[in-house]
């Protein structure tokens, strides 16, 4: 029994909404959430509410029943246009006669629907800045950590325990279900590169954001390093112009270049392709949580973001999940997009190869 005056009864709850309305990793870190709650109560019906580019995060997730999507783009359409889709999506979720509403980012949409749909229980963060009128939309509110260190799966978690559902440790995994066809496409693809299952190492080397990116040089002397090991490295990138150019840049240092799928996978082929690989090597960005949640060890390479609340999350397959990072910068984790915002961050630009290859190797120690 909860030991909160406040919980929610949970088998007076018949259908939930969970809503999650950020970046493609955001809404993956959000996936225990939907999990665990099926697990308290396994006959409440689940749905979710995200962006529709970053659905794929959470479609086919074994615990959701129905996943609802709003486009970006609906920012752009004249008011008429967009008023209409708007609405239609207020009617479908409306329909659903929600008595549980999750609301995890500071979104004022949530808000609002959380006022509109009028669950009888409906719980959210705290918004630093949203007022009496934030906390008139909520039945209960998520205290924010302090201090910062708190791992963002952990704080996702914290809205469920906020109303009496305190997670096991066994069940607090990302969720992130491939589907078979993109996982019979990777081994196709594979197969025709005569790879292995784990007998290969798949590098993500960008982000959208370049202020996250380590160097070409860098990525470059890593990639010769594994080839002379006998590992065969495949890189990925989104279809973005600037990651095509990073992997491009990088193919152009090397004698032997890697295989190259950047720009062809979508985001279920990419998870197919990090679970078969033996290990991920990448930066802050959703490709890393993306092998996390298929339980490849993870080495990730972190500048101005914090790998307190941002570490690859998770009990991988075999070894362990691994963050390098500059020690001889005390200022980070500054959270900056680049050094006084330019964009370009010394504690990435600066982190030797060494460094990288000594955690690399060890993970890559004994057999397969």
């Amino acid at each position: 029994m909860s030991p909160l005056e406040d919980a929610v009864p949970l088998g007076q709850v018949r259908r939930a909404l969970v809503i999650k309305l950020r970046h493609h990793g955001d809404v993956l870190l959000a996936s225990p959430v939907i999990a665990v709650l099926r697990n308290h109560a396994p006959g409440i019906e689940i749905d979710a509410l995200v962006y529709a580019d970053t659905a794929p995060m959470l479609a086919l997730h074994p615990a959701l029943d129905e996943l609802h999507l709003i486009e970006r783009g609906w920012k752009d359409l004249g008011a008429l246009a967009r008023l209409a889709r708007e609405w239609a999506l207020y009617r479908r979720l409306a329909a659903r006669r929600y008595d549980l509403l999750i609301h995890l980012t500071e979104s004022w949409r949530g808000a609002w629907l959380a006022r509109g749909l009028r669950p009888r229980w409906a719980v959210a963060l705290e918004h630093r800045g949203g007022g009496r009128r934030w906390r008139k939309c909520f039945t209960h509110l998520v205290s924010a950590p302090r201090g910062g260190g708190r791992h963002t799966v952990e704080r996702n978690l914290d809205a469920l325990r906020r109303i009496g559902v305190q997670p096991a440790e066994g069940e607090r995994q990302l969720v992130l279900e491939p589907g078979e066809p993109a996982r019979q496409a990777i081994r196709t693809l594979l197969s025709a590169q005569g790879l292995q299952a784990q007998r290969f190492v798949h590098i993500h080397p960008s982000s959208r954001w370049q202020f996250k990116c380590w160097t070409t040089a860098g990525w470059a002397e890593i990639i010769k390093r594994l080839q002379a090991a006998g590992w065969p490295v495949v890189l990925t990138a989104a279809p973005d112009p600037g990651e095509q150019a990073m992997t491009a840049a990088i193919q152009q240092r090397l004698e032997r270049p890697a295989i190259d799928l950047s720009g062809r996978l979508g985001l279920k082929e990419l998870a197919a392709l990090a679970a078969e690989a033996r290990l991920f090597i990448g930066v802050d960005s959703a490709p890393m949580h993306i092998a996390a949640a298929m339980r490849t060890p993870a080495l990730a390479l972190f500048g101005p973001s914090g790998e307190a609340l941002w570490a690859p999350w998770g009990e991988p397959r075999r070894g362990r999940h691994r963050v390098v990072a500059s020690t001889r910068h005390n200022c980070r984790p500054c959270g900056l997009d680049g050094c006084g915002g330019g964009k370009v961050s010394d504690c990435l630009e600066t982190l030797d190869a060494d460094s990288v290859w000594r955690a690399v190797s060890e993970e890559l120690q004994g057999p397969p």
